[in-house]
């Protein structure tokens, strides 16, 4: 499986120990985050990750800056994405199971390096149901698609 990784100057380190993990577990990790502490800019980040996924040039993206929240935002702009901040497993394993979520973020200010690996593993290893989930699926790519939802 090829995944994309992006982070922002805050969550180099946790992008390093993410990306080692996932690659000592028989991934290909393409990095398109920055490496320098140095001021960035996270939409950056989201942004490329969010393309990789969205043209399948990569199966899945995974983001980090500070919260999570900002990158991911960021992500979901680009048609194709669904992308969920998690902080814990649990939330992890439904954004997948229920959501098909292609890209997960979180935050280094959040979450310890173990946790979020915790969180990866919890992703990368859970099904998408399909079934009853897939209509909200469907209704979420509507919206993006349409800028609207028939009722």
């Amino acid at each position: 499986m090829r995944l994309a990784i992006g982070n922002d100057h805050v969550s180099v380190e946790m992008k390093k120990e993410i990306q080692e993990y996932l690659e000592g577990q028989g991934y290909t990790v393409v990095n398109v985050g920055t490496d320098s502490t140095e001021r960035f800019d996270y939409p950056i980040s989201g942004y490329k990750v969010g393309k990789m996924v969205a043209s399948h040039q990569v199966d899945a993206g995974i983001l980090i800056c500070g919260t999570g929240v900002g990158i991911s935002l960021a992500a979901n702009k680009v048609h194709g994405v669904r992308a969920c901040v998690c902080s814990e497993p649990y939330t992890a394993t439904m954004t997948k199971k229920h959501n098909n979520a292609n890209i997960i973020a979180f935050g280094s200010r959040v979450v310890g390096s173990e946790m979020a690996k915790m969180i990866v593993d919890a992703w990368l290893h859970t099904e998408y149901e399909g079934g009853r989930h897939q209509k909200r699926v469907d209704m979420i790519s509507e919206i993006e698609q349409t800028q609207d939802l028939s009722l």
